[in-house]
């Protein structure tokens, strides 16, 4: 029995196949179709159900996100709708082992007006709420929400520090989280009521006179356009490299924000 054995596989590796190919050779190939096969799997399903890597592209969340951030967003925070998958694929409706947001989490949702391009901001507005901006005071039912002064936010502009007002808010349940305010007048700073509809949500930018959000194009946004909830920066570069610039790599990564929480 041995001796068929080893008869069998030293066969194996001299015969070829019809095609002329040795066996062994197109076995290897198998091999490596079916190991990239169960990697896109793999990922796939990571990607869907467990975490989604973003990248920050705008200075709309600063300064809790930067320019160059990148993050991962819990896909399981809130249950999934059809935006949980890669090009919403599966046409579902709704939302399947929902969790309800806290208001004050930083969301990933799709922009309500084409429900496709990705954006993120902070949940400001539960549905019923009243929300009100007046004099850059964010009101939620007509309260003001508290907002004290603190260090300012300090950035390179054309090479020089610029200082940004920046102040810290504080929910009513307790979330706090620094906003920036670079227009004491902007547009933005006095606004109408809005009353947040059932299923729905109001977002806005820390960076509150640099952010379009649910004050304006964003409108509110359905429960069904959550993709996730931000949740750790694994990553953040300032952008002074560029790719092929390797030598650059090691001074261009910021340190002390990658494993930063989101909050």
């Amino acid at each position: 029995m041995a001796n068929e054995d080893l008869n069998h596989t030293a066969s194996g590796i001299s015969t070829a196949s019809a095609g002329g190919k040795p066996a062994k050779k197109q076995e290897s190939w198998f091999e490596v179709i079916k190991t990239i096969f169960y990697a896109l799997l793999i990922a796939g399903v990571i990607r869907s159900f467990i975490f989604q890597p973003f990248n920050i592209p705008s200075g709309s969340m600063e300064a809790t996100l930067l320019v160059g951030d990148y993050l991962f967003v819990s896909k399981a925070a809130y249950g999934y709708s059809r935006y949980s998958f890669p090009f919403g694929a599966v046409p579902i409706s709704g939302r399947y082992v929902a969790s309800a947001p806290t208001r004050g989490d930083v969301v990933v949702f799709k922009f309500p007006g084409d429900n496709s391009t990705d954006y993120i901001k902070r949940l400001v507005g539960l549905p019923g709420d009243r929300i009100q901006m007046k004099d850059g005071v964010l009101y939620i039912n007509d309260k003001a929400v508290p907002k004290v002064k603190v260090a300012d936010y300090i950035e390179d502009f054309g090479g020089q520090p610029h200082h940004v007002p920046q102040y810290r808010e504080t929910l009513p349940n307790g979330v706090s989280y620094n906003v920036l305010d670079r227009d004491t007048q902007g547009d933005l700073d006095s606004t109408q009521v809005f009353v947040v509809p059932e299923g729905h949500y109001f977002m806005m930018g820390d960076n509150r006179d640099n952010s379009s959000d649910s004050r304006a194009s964003v409108g509110y946004v359905p429960f069904e356009n959550f993709v996730g909830k931000a949740e750790i920066i694994f990553f953040s570069t300032d952008g002074s490299s560029r790719f092929w610039e390797v030598w650059k790599w090691p001074s261009a990564i910021r340190y002390g924000r990658v494993g930063k929480l989101v909050y």
